[in-house]
């Protein structure tokens, strides 16, 4: 196999994982405390790389080309199909609203203007991309993938110097343990960008497992050093857009690079994210590619522009309810594919119902939270 196709696989599921949620985990965690923030990326983190494991399974037990709503629909039947397409459709436009917001703030910050127009700018750029689908875009992941981690790792050293360990004496409230729950799941969400993974691969699926692992701890390991750097230059003057503040305390320079990070990390999500929301109209609902199309990139921007809700509140609600009814459908759908699949798949993962019954009560008890304080 090409390592070429084996990075574009690895870069594509970091490029949709690490999007606008890494900007605003430091900014929920120095709310809720340091040890509470980052006990929540461990857990969430090792939950999503076991349901990013589940998904490849399934989709090596299933022939064709399909994204989760139409394995919802193979092992589910229909009531399965319009639950994960309500979800799914849920959570990939509060993720391309928050991208388009993210950005507009973003590159205010660098070039000034209005955060408004900005983020007109970014969607008119996206759209075209999107509208060229998988092959320019698994070459631009590639490239804005590798450019996003080595921003990241220079904005790690420009920060030193301005690090004060102080800052990450924070005081820990149990009762903000679910404050930084939606936001963090939401910035690990992955699970679209495993069929496009599973396509870069299909003559090698033997790599899937691997790359899916990569691809998923990565973005882990980069959240916690990213959120540690964060809240030790800014404290307790951490700003929802994390870059923002970050840029301000340590100088010229971090401003320029901390909100270009912002938006490569958002280029990519977007990029990847909207076009797995294209194939979901396209090849499981079987609509013209055309209005596929324009479905997945009018909706995010109306809500955008509209008003209806901050960065920060779309992160957190997105990923506490879309995330959370995610993950139970994921459970469900494997369990049945295993029963019924089509055919042997290159790996699997160990089957474990009670590992599974914790995963759908910590998420049905993300959801209840969340519906709770709306």
């Amino acid at each position: 196999m090409p390592r070429t196709e084996f990075l574009e696989a690895v870069f594509i599921l970091i490029g949709v994982t690490i999007g606008a949620g890494i900007l605003g985990i430091p900014y929920v965690i120095s709310k809720a405390g340091l040890f509470i923030g980052v006990i929540e990326i461990i857990v969430i983190g090792l939950a999503i790389l076991l349901l990013n494991l589940y998904i490849g399974e399934i989709a090596l037990r299933t022939n064709g080309r399909h994204q989760l709503v139409g394995y919802a629909e193979r092992y589910l039947g229909e009531w399965g199909r319009r639950a994960f397409t309500a979800t799914m459709c849920f959570a990939i436009y509060g993720a391309l609203t928050a991208y388009i917001l993210g950005v507009g703030k973003a590159t205010e910050a660098i070039l000034g203007g209005s955060a408004i127009i900005n983020s007109l700018i970014f969607f008119v750029l996206m759209t075209i991309f999107l509208y060229y689908g998988l092959d320019i875009i698994k070459g631009y992941e590639l490239f804005f993938g590798s450019l996003m981690l080595g921003v990241i790792f220079i904005i790690i050293l420009l920060s030193l110097p301005s690090f004060d360990i102080g800052n990450l004496n924070l005081d820990n409230n149990p009762l903000m343990l679910f404050v930084p729950y939606g936001v963090i799941f939401f910035a690990f969400i992955g699970s679209p960008a495993i069929a496009e993974t599973k396509e870069i691969l299909n003559k090698q699926k033997s790599s899937l497992k691997k790359a899916i692992i990569i691809g998923t701890l990565i973005p882990f390991f980069v959240y916690l050093i990213f959120t540690l750097v964060v809240i030790g230059v800014t404290g307790t003057e951490t700003s929802e857009v994390a870059t923002i503040a970050l840029g301000s305390k340590v100088g010229f320079w971090s401003v320029i690079l901390s909100n270009i990070f912002a938006v490569l990390s958002m280029t990519t999500g977007y990029l990847a994210l909207g076009l797995a929301l294209s194939w979901v109209f396209e090849y499981d609902y079987k609509i013209k590619k055309n209005t596929a199309f324009l479905l997945a990139s009018a909706i995010p921007l109306a809500i955008a522009i509209s008003g209806a809700a901050g960065f920060i509140d779309i992160l957190n609600f997105t990923g506490a309810i879309a995330g959370g009814l995610e993950g139970i459908l994921i459970i469900l759908i494997l369990r049945r594919a295993r029963k019924y699949g089509d055919r042997k798949p290159e790996y699997t993962v160990k089957n474990n119902f009670f590992l599974d019954c914790i995963l759908i009560f910590l998420f049905i008890l993300g959801v209840i939270w969340n519906l709770m304080v709306l």
